[in-house]
């Protein structure tokens, strides 16, 4: 009887989205002003329709279009005054509750999507096509986790919203015989269909979250926030698909970063408040979707808005499904300054604790926890374990022990579950922020913390062409299995990060780069450490970025090409969250002396850090040059080097220094 119910009150959005909606050029003709989606002309009456879905239970929405809302400023002002005062509240899971009404093809399909000769894959489950077909449904449930679960935050229903995401519903499959690889997936992203269908999906999404917090804030007053939802993808640009062929990467992360701007440009127009990219099994994929957002907020200032981030942790060892520990996976992202980050989804609320225990102490930002509702139950009504009050028990421990400034729930959650949620933390006081001494933190599946205890960070240069003859003649010869097993060598011989370098010129170096870095991260003992991308090419260094999930250090950048070339590259190298070797060479060449030494590391040290570059993620090379040679003008190498760096760490704070200590014996 309710699926019918909600049948007939669907006929008046269906027509209208017949009339609204192109799929072929996006046309997206309601306006952003208007409260209802489905009156999209119209100044609302508060004259009752109940075959609307406007009407919340029967009840007329009595608002008119020209109501006073708060915008986006005024919403995010709120929201952080809230939650230096409490915990937030955030919705739950969109496809628990779609799981409800039982739905089929024909659902998922509407009249927009019924010809199966044009759409001949299933449909069924693309729960982010529902904002096009059955926004009913969407609705309701944005509205029930307003109302019932007291929501703040409101999550739109875009998980899968990207072409990259859509493409098993929309694309067509792989030739019989052949997979899916890059070639297949940049046919995807570059697709005219699915970008259009991926901003339909987002601006149709962020409208209706937008209408119910709208109608939840005429109701009492309060600011709600709209969320854009940003998934994981179904692919990864860390792990191959392939068993038998470890290098191998069915997508890239051009193609990644390309599939996250089209789905964030549309969010942004669509007017949510904030992004979340949440459900991060591969810190590569996550990367390539904050690389996306920098860029956009690079070039469209005016639609910077809060980036949340959220992890989840696939087994009782708190790793990702990539490999990284939580502490990894943070230093990794710190870069974009999240206004949130947390963990959500895999575990259930008691497996997950030690590990939200573990970020709340690292994160110096909001922190966020949504868990799933224990263990999958398929006797259960929800098809998890725990009920409302089990998760309400659990989350008031969380905040007892001050882990929560943001908190709602992931798969298994109803409204009812958030609404006690909310009951349990009510007037319990926020989490405070873990402040953090400013330090080189690195990591690779493994984080790296050089502190001053720690003095010297010995790195392995073994995997370098141009310091040893084997690993030249390995590459040359196309042998990286042999290759990859002089980089375990030196992770077995201590060494705590490992430089790799290809610059020979009978080498293609990106090639080389991408493929030895991707083969390297199927072995967890040698991936567990930091690399270090070392070039003299900026092609090779950013290959490097490109297939680095961890936070790296790139090796080198100079001032030799110009002050412009120097910041555009450091801020590249910044946006992949690596920290950078900057090499002591200016417009005038190499510096030699102590004087030049320290003009061009202070100049240096000025441009990166007013310009947003963390000192300490800065590394300078005064370089050794020759030492020993029996010439004059070389007597003073070795004592310019040393006193450059005195004065580097008594003048440049935080900054660390690298000698190539090698070359005192040439």
């Amino acid at each position: 009887m309710e699926r019918e119910e909600n049948r007939e009150r669907s006929l008046c959005h269906r027509k209208i989205q017949n009339e609204t909606y192109d799929f072929s050029q996006a046309f997206f003709t309601f306006r952003k002003s208007s409260p209802c989606l489905f009156h999209p002309l119209e100044t609302i009456s508060p004259k009752r329709d109940d075959n609307c879905p406007c009407s919340n239970d029967g009840r007329a929405v009595d608002f008119p279009r020209h109501m006073s809302r708060a915008s986006r400023t005024e919403r995010l002002d709120y929201l952080k005054d809230q939650l230096r005062k409490r915990v937030v509240i955030l919705d739950g899971a969109m496809g628990t509750n779609i799981q409800k009404f039982r739905l089929g093809e024909e659902d998922y399909r509407g009249e927009r999507f019924a010809d199966a000769a044009r759409y001949p894959n299933d449909l069924k489950n693309n729960n982010d096509l529902l904002v096009l077909t059955r926004p009913d449904i969407i609705l309701d449930i944005h509205r029930r986790f307003l109302d019932t679960g007291r929501t703040d935050i409101l999550e739109t229903c875009t998980f899968g919203a990207t072409s990259i995401g859509q493409h098993d519903y929309f694309w067509h499959r792989p030739e019989k015989g052949s997979h899916k690889n890059q070639q297949y997936f940049q046919e995807v992203v570059d697709s005219p269909e699915l970008k259009a269908l991926v901003r339909e999906l987002n601006l149709a999404a962020a409208a209706l979250a937008r209408q119910a917090c709208d109608e939840a804030e005429a109701a009492d007053g309060k600011p709600r926030l709209v969320a854009g939802s940003i998934g994981p993808m179904p692919v990864t640009c860390s792990l191959s698909p392939d068993v038998n062929d470890p290098g191998f990467r069915a997508v890239n992360f051009r193609q990644l970063r390309q599939a996250y701007r089209d789905q964030v440009l549309a969010l942004l127009e669509g007017g949510v408040d904030m992004l979340l990219v949440e459900t991060i099994f591969d810190t590569l994929n996550a990367k390539a979707a904050l690389f996306a957002i920098e860029e956009i907020f690079e070039e469209q200032p005016e639609s910077s808005v809060p980036v949340m981030i959220s992890v989840t942790l696939t087994d009782k060892a708190g790793r990702t499904l990539s490999g990284q520990t939580i502490e990894a996976f943070w230093y990794s992202i710190r870069h974009v300054r999240p206004f949130s980050v947390g963990i959500n989804c895999a575990l259930g609320p008691d497996l997950m604790r030690p590990f939200a225990e573990e970020l709340s102490g690292l994160a110096d930002c909001h922190m966020s926890i949504y868990a799933n509702a224990g263990l999958p139950n398929p006797l259960s009504p929800t098809g998890y374990d725990l009920l409302p009050a089990d998760m309400a028990r659990f989350m008031k421990e969380y905040a007892e022990q001050g882990l929560l400034n943001i908190v709602g729930g992931c798969c298994g959650t109803t409204p009812e579950h958030i609404g006690a949620i909310a009951a349990a933390v009510e007037g319990m006081p926020p989490r405070v922020s873990a402040p953090q001494t400013p330090a080189l933190r690195l990591s690779g599946y493994e984080a790296y913390n050089h502190t001053r205890e720690k003095n010297t960070l010995f790195v392995g240069e073994r995997c370098n062409v141009a310091g040893s003859p084997k690993f030249a003649r390995l590459i040359r010869e196309g042998n990286y299995e042999e290759a990859v097993s002089i980089a375990r060598q030196q992770v077995e011989n201590g060494a705590l990060v490992l430089d790799f370098c290809f610059d020979d010129g009978l080498i293609d170096g990106p090639q080389a780069m991408r493929h030895f870095l991707n083969l390297m991260a199927s072995e967890p003992e040698i991936a567990r450490v930091p690399v270090m991308i070392d070039s003299s090419k900026w092609e090779v260094l950013q290959a490097g970025l490109e297939v680095t999930q961890g936070k790296s250090v790139v090796n080198s950048i100079s001032l030799k090409e110009g002050e412009a070339e120097f910041l555009r590259r450091a801020a590249e190298i910044h946006r992949f969250g690596a920290s950078a070797v900057v090499m002591l060479f200016d417009e005038r060449g190499q510096a030699d002396t102590f004087e030049r030494k320290a003009e061009v590391a202070e100049r240096a040290y000025k441009l990166l850090t007013d310009n947003g570059f963390p000192p300490e993620d800065i590394i300078f090379d005064p370089n050794v040059l020759a030492v020993a040679t029996g010439i004059a003008e070389h007597d003073g190498y070795a004592k310019a080097f040393i006193d450059a760096t005195r004065w580097i760490k008594e003048h440049l704070p935080h900054a660390k220094v690298s000698g190539g200590v090698s070359n005192l014996s040439f």
